[in-house]
């Protein structure tokens, strides 16, 4: 059914916010060495990781591996968006001070605002909420443990942990690099700064995120996107009150900032991905609609297998997405491709 358009409303988005920080980093570098699953996907070799756990103290070993059994790097993250901390010692000095109902609170996930009441009883330790809540978060990997480990957790001892974890891995970790790392953080920062203004919100999301698409929810007026180096290649996505937050891995070109002709690496990915007239013709199909892999085979005097492998490299260069058991083109990325070169070629 045709629709006639008598609204010159446009369709409401979110606002982006920036920030960055060494606490950031801090945080999640906690978060990438204890997650043993994960670990070897990172972009830092698996010896990185084990070269630089034999420099550790025992005590803060101890501590990994507490935040491992419990997650608890998800209740240092929750906290560090509490205010903005300038450094490692207003964030400890914010913790030891926190109420300890207060403490609970923050540290359990937000889960919508139509359940901060129970999220309130859960901290103050009511089972019926902590069930609720549990419930509630069930397709989550670690939200069920982690609320409950949360709720009856000993707050004077949940704080030393927090604390100790947070000093000692910025200790031995992120100070020795400080300077180098806050150049590379504070550069990304700026890149994505300068791009809001040449950018729609959700382009920018996209583009920041290396192809995350996210469209505007009804209960979220802000993303804040957060840059770090630790996790990469991976996006961290996270919820707090009336925002969603992602914490992006930032550009191969913050990396060498005073390289000019270091081009963004997904830039390069997806120039590498159409430079090849298969796999153009495969994104002249899909620009019309959404395929199957049998209905793109079906077009081309190709093999499915090589049909598939052109899919697979479109895929990782964020162009094409599964929707539904059909691939699907992503439109914003091929039309962010020449804002993107122009910003790489204007690069000072």
């Amino acid at each position: 059914m045709d629709v006639i358009n008598l609204t010159s409303r446009k369709r409401e988005t979110y606002k982006i916010k920036l920030e960055y920080s060494l606490l950031w980093e801090c945080a999640l570098g906690i978060a990438a060495v204890t997650n043993t699953p994960l670990i070897k996907t990172l972009e830092k070799p698996l010896d990185y990781w084990n070269d630089l756990k034999i420099t550790l103290s025992k005590d803060l070993l101890e501590h990994l591996d507490y935040v491992e059994r419990n997650n608890t790097w998800k209740a240092i993250l929750q906290l560090l968006h509490k205010e903005r901390f300038s450094d490692i010692s207003e964030f400890t000095s914010y913790i030891q001070d926190i109420p300890d109902i207060d403490l609970k609170f923050v540290c359990l996930p937000f889960i919508g605002m139509e359940f901060q009441d129970i999220r309130h009883k859960a901290a103050l330790g009511e089972d019926s909420a902590i069930n609720q809540m549990k419930m509630l978060t069930s397709d989550n990997p670690f939200f069920s443990r982690y609320i409950e480990f949360i709720s009856n957790s000993n707050t004077e001892n949940l704080k030393e942990h927090l604390i100790s974890v947070m000093r000692g891995w910025y200790d031995a970790v992120i100070q020795r690099d400080s300077e180098k790392l806050n150049t590379i953080i504070r550069t990304d920062y700026d890149t994505k700064k300068e791009m809001l203004e040449k950018l729609t919100p959700e382009e920018l999301v996209e583009w920041s995120t290396g192809g995350v698409t996210y469209l505007p929810e009804p209960s979220v007026s802000n993303v804040l996107l957060i840059p770090q180096y630790i996790y990469r290649p991976w996006n961290i996505e996270a919820d707090i009150e009336g925002t969603k937050v992602f914490y992006y891995p930032i550009a191969n070109e913050s990396i060498s900032p005073n390289d000019r002709y270091t081009p963004n690496n997904f830039l390069v990915l997806k120039h590498k991905a159409l430079g090849d007239e298969a796999r153009m013709r495969i994104v002249k199909l899909l620009y019309e609609e959404d395929r199957t892999l049998q209905e793109i085979t079906n077009e081309f005097d190709i093999g499915k297998s090589t049909i598939h492998h052109h899919l697979k490299i479109l895929r990782a260069a964020k162009l094409v997405e599964m929707n539904d058991s059909k691939y699907s083109l992503k439109k914003k990325a091929i039309e962010l491709l020449a804002k993107e070169l122009d910003l790489f070629l204007n690069k000072g």
